[in-house]
C-alpha cells in the first residue's frame, strides 16, 4: 500500500526562510492549538469545530491499496444548527485560507453545476465536458453553505465525489472521469428554522447515504446563557471597534498569508500513517465503541455503534494531526485526540438522536421499529399482490410510525428484491 502526500496543485513559493519557519512551527508543542486559534478569530468561541476546520485543512494521507483502489485522505464536515451561528463566515474563512477553494450556495447550486457537465461548444459544435464546483477545487476544499436547501436529486449527484472522489460522465457520447479529490465542508439550518432538541431527526431532511460521508457532523445550537451572551457582545464589539490586532499579537495566533503557506507546505512534504502502536490502540478502541452502550440523560441505554466508514474518518483525523507537526507516523496522542474529536462531533449528534437512521448509528428503539414495520408490512402484504406505496405509507402514519422509519423499510425490501416498484413507481409488488 502506497502512501500518497496528495498536496495543493497551486504553486505557492516557499522561501528558505518560510521552510525554517515552518520546521520551528511544526515542532512547537503548541502548534495544534495556535493553528485552532488562527481559524477565523473573529469568531467568538467554537474552540472544537475550529479544531475540526485545522483537521480539514491539513487532510489525512491518500492511500493508493495493491488493487489500484485508493482510499480518500480528505475530510467531510457537516455543520447543522441554529441560524446566526456564524456557519456561512466559518464556510467563508475555510475559502479563503485553502489555496483551493470553492464556495457555493446549495440554493443556487446545481448537481451539474457541483459536478460536471457537457455542453456543445459554441465554435466548433462539438460537445465539451464543463467541470462543476466538485472539479474546479480539485485537490482543495468545496465550501457548501445551505446545504439544506439543495435539491435531493442535486445531494444525491455528489456521493460518488464525495466518497470515491470522482465524478462519472456518460453523455453525448463522451464517457469519461473526471477527478475531484477536494474535502467538502457543508453548512445547514434545520427544516424548522431553529433547532428542536424535541424534534431529533425531524430536524434535518438529508439521506442517511449522504449524511454517512461526512467524518465529523457538529450540531450548533444558539442557547441562551447570561454569562455567555455577556461575553460574547463584547468580542463583537471589540471585532467592530478594531480592537482585536493587540489581542491577536498576545494570543499568538497565526497571520491568515502563514497559515496558506504551512497547510500548504505540509500537504505537499508529508503524508503520515499510523505507527503500529496507535493502530493497535485504535483497533481495541474501535472495538468497545462498536459493541459499547452510550446512556443519555432519561438513562437510556443505546447501542450505537461505528461502522468502517466512521473508523477510516477517526484514521484520516490522526493523520492530519500527525501531518501539522509534520511527523510521519500518527501516534497514541494523535488517536485520542481525533477519538475525542469525533466523540464531541458525530457520536455526540448520534447520541442525541439526530442522526437516527444514519448508517451505523441507528438505535435500539430504531431497530425494534424497523423490524415492527417490516413485520406488519410482509404479513398484511403477500407474495404477489400489489398496493398503492401511498396508501400503505398513510397507513403507517395514522399509527403513529415515522415516516424516515417507513421510507428506510421500503427502501431496504426493494434492496434486497423483495418488493418492487411498477406503474411509474406508484405500486408496489411482493415478489418474495
Amino acid at each position: 500500500m502506497d502512501d500518497q502526500v496528495g498536496g495543493f496543485t497551486t504553486s505557492i513559493p516557499t522561501s528558505v526562510e518560510d521552510e525554517e519557519l515552518f520546521r520551528k512551527l511544526s515542532s512547537s508543542p503548541d502548534i495544534y492549538d495556535r493553528i485552532a486559534k488562527s481559524i477565523a478569530p473573529s469568531i467568538f468561541g467554537f474552540s472544537d469545530i475550529k479544531k475540526a476546520i485545522a483537521c480539514l485543512l491539513f487532510g489525512g494521507s491518500r492511500k493508493r491499496l495493491p488493487d489500484g483502489l485508493t482510499r480518500r485522505g480528505d475530510i467531510n464536515l457537516l455543520l447543522l444548527g441554529d441560524p446566526g451561528t456564524a456557519k456561512s463566515q466559518l464556510l467563508k474563512f475555510v475559502q479563503q485560507v485553502s489555496p483551493i477553494g470553492v464556495y457555493t450556495s446549495g440554493k443556487g447550486s446545481s448537481a451539474a453545476g457541483l459536478t460536471a457537465s457537457v455542453t456543445r461548444d459554441p465554435t466548433s459544435h462539438n460537445f465539451v465536458v464543463e467541470g462543476g464546483a466538485m472539479v474546479l477545487a480539485d485537490s482543495g476544499v468545496v465550501c457548501i453553505d445551505e446545504f439544506d436547501k439543495m435539491r435531493e436529486g442535486d445531494r444525491v449527484a455528489i456521493h460518488e465525489a464525495m466518497e470515491q472522489q470522482t465524478i462519472s460522465i456518460a453523455k453525448a457520447g463522451i464517457t469519461t472521469t473526471l477527478n475531484s479529490r477536494c474535502s467538502v465542508m457543508a453548512a445547514a439550518n434545520s427544516v424548522f428554522g431553529r433547532w428542536d432538541d424535541s424534534k431529533g431527526e425531524d430536524n434535518i431532511d438529508f439521506m442517511p447515504t449522504i449524511l454517512s460521508r461526512f467524518d465529523m457532523i457538529f450540531i450548533i445550537k444558539d442557547e441562551h446563557n447570561q454569562n455567555r451572551d455577556m461575553i460574547l457582545a463584547k468580542h463583537i464589539m471589540n471585532v467592530h471597534l478594531m480592537n482585536g490586532q493587540a489581542k491577536q499579537e498576545v494570543e499568538g495566533e497565526l497571520p491568515l498569508a502563514t497559515i496558506k503557506k504551512f497547510l500548504n507546505y505540509c500537504r505537499q512534504r508529508c503524508g503520515p500513517r499510523l505507527s503500529e502502536e496507535a493502530g493497535e490502540k485504535l483497533k481495541s478502541r474501535y472495538v468497545i465503541m462498536r459493541t459499547g452502550c452510550h446512556e443519555l440523560e432519561s438513562e437510556k441505554k443505546l447501542a450505537i455503534p461505528i461502522t468502517v466508514r466512521q473508523l477510516e474518518a477517526i484514521i484520516r483525523i490522526a493523520e492530519s494531526l500527525a501531518k501539522m507537526q509534520l511527523q510521519p507516523f500518527a501516534t497514541d496522542s494523535h488517536v485520542d485526540e481525533a477519538l475525542r474529536l469525533f466523540q464531541v462531533s458525530t457520536l455526540s449528534a448520534a447520541t442525541s438522536g439526530c442522526l437516527s437512521g444514519v448508517e451505523g448509528f441507528s438505535t435500539e428503539e430504531d431497530t425494534e421499529t424497523l423490524q415492527r414495520i417490516e413485520k406488519q408490512l410482509k404479513r398484511r402484504f403477500p407474495i404477489g399482490s400489489q398496493v398503492s406505496e401511498f396508501s400503505i405509507i398513510q397507513d403507517f402514519l395514522r399509527q403513529k410510525y415515522p415516516q424516515r422509519a417507513i421510507d428506510k423499510v421500503i427502501y431496504l425490501m426493494i434492496r434486497r428484491g423483495e418488493i418492487q416498484h411498477i406503474m411509474q413507481r406508484k405500486m408496489l409488488i411482493r415478489l418474495k
